[in-house]
């Protein structure tokens, strides 16, 4: 079977793997989140925490019990890293310095999963199924349950009360997560994914040489790590590691389990607004810019014309297994990057200036193809908004989304989600080129030097985790940054975001006339995919041409 044709089969798989999943995933998620009974679990949970399972939020409370959860959260990941070699199964590891268990605390709960060290060789197997793995599921929960909140705000009316916080956790915790990540733990044990405690073992090559191995609870930890787009590996070189990735079927399993949530869920939306077409249309504008994005990367990758010793060997095969190829790195590297999961499977350092620069678009661009779990369908929602109003202002019409006008106060909340990663990546990335020390840790120098370091923060700042490995960000200037790029790139816009969902619910549904605008139809798809590539796209230009543009123009 050739090459391409193995590729294409592929990509048809995954997408026919989606489309059955599309539906059910959807409605299911959907029932969940609008049920009115709570399983017995569930009220176990409540009165452990003191909950109200019943009980209406509004707004602020909504938030202020998700950043407390996510501030205890921090604190009891960074104690658990700084104690964990008075832990058991500790693997006989060292606690982690104070820095780095800040970057690493901070980088799980805002589910970015952004790794400075060695998984390996610096964290133990209770910190990585007690710790990181746990957060691997709730931070994800945090992502759905805001976009939970925000079709609350569509679907109320003259309330200031867009759902619990607490329960929208538990739930999608209990309900979706965990079974999902049983069932695909095993599916992954099956097909050649580790599963156990060893520690650290010493075994003999075939070329008779010594080598250092450690085993550990990876099936588990993979399974959420992709299916809440979370992406940190039990193993420094992630899904490129044959322990966590062993052969192109369980790359498939994994690439399919980064994308089927976020892809069931604009079905999610559509059954809670009760407008299916709603959902379709934002289905249709995250399918047309990932297809373009897997089209173009993989082009890049088998036919660079930067390298013609690369184009001669068949492609660019510099950074990627040879088990998988081009084509199944080129569409996990895509998937991952307009995701929040920042899972890897091959060195995006060593991708093309075309293919690399489109890897940092992708993540520019907000992660919205489809998105990471939750922040994907509310960020395409925010440009929903933006996009209708665009469109009322070129007809002279108050513009309507959903039944419920844009006004100042809803454009203000939107214009500010939008503003917020851009401001963190640019003044990251330029405080960085500014700094000595920083410039420093960059191996690399000239174009190439700086797209290393302007994927740092678009990784950072859009909660991705993923990064071009030439950069060295081991150290207390990096750990720091990076650290409060992702703790406000993950909660200044949810701050914006259910702020816009009160604001919604309080108002009285508007009906629909001749003049409202259909947002199901292709004109509109057309529309949000415009504004996406220019109000998101453009707002980067000048920041890309100083990087991959300019590298692949020399």
């Amino acid at each position: 079977m050739s090459t391409t044709l193995a590729g294409w089969l592929q990509v048809l798989l995954l997408l026919a793997f989606l489309a059955a999943s599309y539906r059910p995933l959807g409605d299911f998620m959907a029932h969940v989140l609008t049920a009115s009974r709570h399983l017995r679990a569930e009220r176990a949970v409540y009165r452990l925490g003191g909950v109200d399972g019943d009980a209406d939020q509004s707004w602020p409370a909504y938030l202020r019990s998700l950043l407390a959860f996510a501030a205890v959260s921090v604190l009891f990941l960074y104690s658990f890293l700084r104690l964990q070699n008075h832990l058991p199964l500790s693997t006989g590891m060292a606690p982690v310095d104070p820095d780095g268990s800040f970057n690493t605390a901070v980088s799980f709960v805002t589910n970015t999963n952004w790794q400075w060290y060695y998984g390996e060789s610096t964290m133990g197997h209770l910190v990585q199924m007690a710790g990181l793995a746990v957060q691997n599921f709730v931070s994800a929960a945090m992502g759905i349950a805001v976009a939970a909140a925000l079709i609350r705000g569509f679907t109320r009316r003259q309330t200031d009360r867009v759902g619990s916080f607490w329960v929208d956790l538990t739930r999608i915790t209990l309900r979706v997560l965990l079974p999902l990540s049983f069932v695909f733990a095993l599916v992954l044990v099956a097909g050649g994914v580790i599963q156990n405690f060893h520690g650290v073992q010493e075994i003999t090559t075939l070329s008779g040489d010594a080598q250092a191995l450690t085993g550990g609870p990876v099936a588990s930890q993979e399974a959420i790590k992709e299916l809440g787009t979370n992406g940190g590996g039990f193993y420094n070189a992630n899904s490129a590691h044959p322990f966590e990735n062993p052969n192109a079927f369980t790359n498939l399993i994994e690439i399919y389990l980064l994308l089927v949530v976020p892809v069931s869920l604009p079905r999610t939306f559509g059954r809670m607004v009760g407008d299916h077409r709603q959902g379709y249309a934002l289905l249709a504008v995250m399918g047309l810019i990932w297809a373009a994005s897997v089209a173009i990367v993989t082009a890049n990758e088998l036919h660079s014309v930067s390298s013609p010793a690369g184009d001669a060997a068949g492609g660019m095969m510099e950074g990627k297994e040879q088990r998988l190829g081009i084509w199944a790195s080129a569409l996990f590297a895509v998937s991952t990057t307009l995701t929040s999961c920042g899972a890897v499977n091959s060195s995006h350092d060593s991708y093309t200036p075309g293919g690399g620069g489109l890897l940092i678009f992708n993540m520019l661009l907000g992660e919205i193809a489809p998105g990471g779990v939750g922040s994907g369908l509310y960020g395409i929602v925010i440009l929903a908004v933006v996009a209708v109003f665009v469109a009322g202002l070129m007809v002279g019409r108050t513009p309507e989304y959903l039944g419920k006008k844009l006004g100042r106060r809803e454009m203000t909340f939107a214009s500010l989600y939008i503003l917020t990663t851009p401001a963190l990546v640019l003044i990251g990335t330029a405080s960085a080129m500014a700094s000595r020390g920083a410039r420093a840790k960059m191996l690399n120098t000239g174009e190439h030097g700086y797209a290393e370091v302007l994927y740092a923060f678009s990784s950072a700042a859009n909660n991705n985790g993923s990064a071009f490995a030439g950069l060295t960000v081991d150290g207390t200037w990096y750990n720091t940054a990076l650290g409060l790029a992702m703790l406000l790139g993950r909660f200044l816009p949810m701050v914006f975001v259910l702020a816009l969902a009160g604001s919604l619910a309080r108002q009285k549904p508007v009906p629909v006339t001749a003049g409202t605008l259909p947002t199901h139809r292709p004109q509109f798809v057309v529309l949000l995919a415009g504004v996406v590539l220019i109000v998101v796209g453009l707002t980067y230009f000048p920041a890309l041409c100083l990087g991959p543009i300019a590298e692949g123009l020399t």
